[in-house]
């Protein structure tokens, strides 16, 4: 029983480092700075693809 904290304490410290090293990195990484656009986005309704310079007008939309 004894035997086996001598494995079980330090590889529970280094898990403790490395999930807060990972936290560390994803919080200056920039993944938790806007948590609302996402949520956002679904409901902005833009299917179509954004037109390119110099492509040929949609077919559906009215002249002029």
């Amino acid at each position: 029983m004894e035997s086996s904290l001598y494995l079980l304490v330090p590889l529970s410290v280094a898990l403790v480092f490395l999930i807060g090293w990972v936290f560390w990195r994803a919080l200056h990484g920039g993944q938790f700075d806007d948590l609302d656009r996402p949520g956002y986005s679904i409901l902005e309704d833009d299917d179509r693809p954004a037109e390119k310079s110099g492509a040929e007008p949609d077919p559906e939309q009215p002249h002029g």
